[in-house]
């Protein structure tokens, strides 16, 4: 992932607009930037509580990584894809037979948000890349998500999409990943059973209506045997975990990636992985397989790491994603 300074926010220029992320060719990003400002709210805080099956007591600031169910697009019905996507917007729809898929994210957590205070969240292109896969073409496009809260930079996140061509006839089904562990149940980590309620409720908590995620047939078209796993729900997992086991988020980049799609109804686990550092986290599937991987890393104020600053001495970019096996949708 490219790195990327504080200065670079440059003046926000209102919503809507279409960006290049999908078709352009430039490696800067798109001047278009989309503003959204809302309050952070208690019901949207409660409903993922609830999802994730924590009692939350009286809490007046968000949990890290809590902020993807807040201040989010409101696109409207007659702009929606046959395939569930956005026809317009941040990022850009896939071109026709293309798949657009989640790859991984870095995330600045500076300071929480506060629920039931108004914040902004600006949106924009940062930079795009393309590299030859073993799939063939594909086109990553970082997308940078501002939140601010009573004018201070309160969370920096970045996601990182991948564009991949269409998929080939007769290649062969992304097949389940897992099973659901058996009531009482216990092992290593942060665990939550997923099945297809999950799933309908967070594509409704994050307005995520890519259809991989609630419709069968349509998610076979795509070449998955089952319903996806959500990237970003398995991101909140593994921030859950590492806050469970005492890891504190705030004035640290949290940077993770998604290897591989989780499939079908079973149980995701967030764990530390074996023989790895406190600060790391990883998703295993029901059969094992790690889904996701991530880590902490501590950053200066202006949310750079020494990674970046080593990376940006050598001459080369500040960190590079590494490519996605399959993807997660």
């Amino acid at each position: 992932m490219t790195a990327v300074r504080g200065d670079e926010r440059g003046q926000a220029r209102g919503s809507g607009g279409r960006d290049s992320g999908g078709r352009g060719s430039g490696e800067r990003g798109s001047g278009e930037r989309q503003v959204r400002a809302d309050v952070i709210g208690r019901h949207s805080f409660e409903a993922l509580a609830g999802l994730l099956g924590v009692r939350p007591a009286a809490v007046e600031l968000l949990p890290p990584m809590w902020h993807v169910a807040q201040l989010l697009e409101a696109v409207p019905q007659d702009l929606i894809g046959p395939d569930g996507h956005p026809l317009a917007g941040l990022p850009a729809p896939p071109a026709p037979g293309a798949r657009r898929m989640f790859a991984g994210g870095r995330v600045w957590h500076r300071r929480p948000l506060a629920v039931g205070r108004e914040a902004t969240r600006t949106s924009w292109i940062l930079a795009s890349r393309e590299v030859e896969g073993r799939s063939g073409h594909l086109r990553f496009v970082t997308v940078r998500h501002e939140y601010v809260q009573d004018g201070d930079l309160a969370v920096r996140d970045d996601h990182e999409i991948v564009y991949r061509p269409p998929r080939p006839d007769g290649a062969p089904s992304i097949t389940r990943t897992g099973e659901p562990e058996p009531p009482g149940t216990t092992g290593p980590g942060t665990a939550l059973a997923v099945d297809p309620v999950v799933l309908f409720r967070f594509s409704a908590l994050t307005y995520n209506a890519h259809r991989i995620h609630y419709d069968r047939d349509h998610a076979r078209t795509e070449g998955f045997d089952d319903l996806v796993i959500h990237g970003p729900l398995q991101a909140v997992l593994m921030a859950e975990e590492l806050r469970g086991r005492g890891q504190d988020l705030l004035g640290q980049v949290f940077t993770y990636r998604l290897h591989a799609p989780a499939v079908g109804p079973q149980t995701i686990r967030a764990r530390r992985p074996a023989g790895g550092a406190p600060e790391q986290v990883e998703t295993v599937t029901g059969d094992g397989e790690v889904s996701a991987s991530g880590s902490l890393t501590a950053a200066d104020e202006n949310g750079g790491t020494a990674g970046d600053r080593a990376a940006e001495a050598d001459g080369g970019p500040a960190a590079k994603m590494s490519q996605t096996r399959r993807g997660d949708g």
